[in-house]
């Protein structure tokens, strides 16, 4: 089995200042990371980042600014580093515009994303207790469930959007299960997830809306409680106010829905356009976890996040960079430097600790639960539906803007129709 460990899993290391960066850390015009030209090819951009050294001024919306750490132990380096950063964006986000497209991303909330120590500790505890009792078998059981469901929408017709019918709906349908949603507002999280990430202008509304069906539930299970994750996140023993409740259950959502879905939509695509795959995706299992791994390597679902603030001024890998300012962790940027090569035809990887989970005491909490689901999507569609072809070159996808994620917009394939 590919191994798929993070950064979490490599030793810790003490925080040491890089050697002064290629091109001096002066002033620079920030380059634009959030779009269309830069969803186009972000690798070409990541490697103009790298002149400035291991941290590169960027924009992440007009006229918003912020640090990007390129260097792969850069990026180690303060994602463990709990004592100069902090991950409250109060203070920061008051140089924003009141209705930022950004704030839904990057605005401060009570959950564990923007909190630290014993609060932090207290928030992902709960979203731990109750992602630990998602069964490994029973989780798979659902995927294989729903996928069968999605594909049998159809298999008969011959071709299909693998995003649209397939990659954005399976990771959704089993985090409405896992929280009780009811099925009429699956679409509202669906859209109000993407809007968010995406940070346009419809951002706030969307994220707005997301809350509004939470809002909905955690009142109904404050009165009526079942057997989910809502009723769970609601009688914690850490006693979470409904704010806390609310916040920390749409932090999940977010996690569990976006990065897989586009984990499952990256993979799918490298399976079908890498000449190393060629005829193997009848391969079984291997191939799955290849191609997912690779993807983490290089194509990571989310690309750059992981928003930190230092709490004074400091000099940080030869840069220096003052109190309070936004720091964000390329984990594209940083993986493409440390990834394991690729030789001949042959497929390696997991040679050392990816970066796409982020790392430290912050590294995403629903990482096992998405590869098994990503995991078995693409085992599911691969089995039933094995001469899949792109009815688009690759050169001409459409990936989706926006500074955070790795995300097509759609997956067009033909393959031989099969009969119910």
């Amino acid at each position: 089995m590919t191994d798929t460990r993070t950064a979490t899993d490599a030793p810790a290391t003490e925080v040491a200042e890089a050697p002064a960066p290629t091109a001096p850390a002066t002033a620079a015009r920030p380059t634009p990371i959030y779009g269309p030209a830069f969803a186009a090819d972000p690798q070409l951009v990541y490697d103009r980042l790298r002149r400035h050294g291991a941290v590169a001024p960027v924009e992440i919306a007009p006229g918003v600014e912020a640090l990007l750490v390129t260097d792969y132990q850069a990026a180690l380096d303060l994602l463990r580093d709990t004592d100069t950063f902090s991950k409250d964006s109060r203070a920061w986000q008051q140089t924003l515009p009141p209705a930022s497209p950004l704030l839904p991303m990057l605005g401060y909330r009570p959950t564990a994303l923007f909190s630290d120590g014993e609060v932090h500790a207290r928030y992902r505890r709960v979203i731990t207790d109750g992602l630990a009792l998602l069964e490994p078998h029973l989780l798979q059981r659902k995927v294989a469930e729903v996928a069968h469901r999605l594909i049998g929408a159809f298999e008969s017709v011959g071709t299909a959007d693998l995003i649209a019918e397939y990659a954005r709906q399976l990771p959704i349908s089993v985090v409405t299960t896992w929280f009780g949603v009811p099925e009429e507002h699956s679409d509202r999280l669906v859209a109000g997830i993407a809007g968010m990430i995406e940070s346009t202008e419809k951002a706030v509304a969307a994220y707005g809306d997301l809350i509004a069906v939470v809002t909905a539930m955690v009142a109904e299970r404050r009165e009526h409680p079942r057997h989910d994750l809502t009723s769970w996140f609601v009688t914690h023993p850490a006693g979470l106010d409904n704010e806390e409740v609310i916040r920390q259950i749409t932090l999940t959502m977010i996690a569990g829905h976006e990065p897989t879905t586009n984990l499952i939509g990256n993979a799918l695509l490298r399976l079908l356009t890498d000449a190393r795959y060629a005829g193997s995706l009848i391969g079984g299992a291997m191939t799955a976890y290849q191609a997912i791994d690779e993807v983490l390597w290089h194509e990571p679902p989310m690309a750059n996040l992981s928003a930190h603030y230092p709490r004074y001024d400091i000099t940080f890998h030869g840069r220096e960079i003052p109190a309070g300012s936004l720091v964000l962790v390329s984990y594209a940027a940083a993986n493409s430097q440390a990834a394991p090569p690729a030789e001949g035809t042959g497929l390696r990887s997991g040679e050392s600790a990816h970066l796409a989970w982020a790392a430290g005491p912050h590294a995403c909490p629903a990482r096992d639960p998405a590869l098994l689901i990503a995991i078995t999507a693409i085992e599911q569609l691969t089995s039933r539906l094995s001469d899949l072809e792109l009815t688009t070159p690759a050169t001409e996808l459409l990936w989706r803007p926006g500074p955070f994620h790795r995300a097509l917009v759609h997956l067009p394939v033909r393959f031989h129709p099969v009969s119910g």
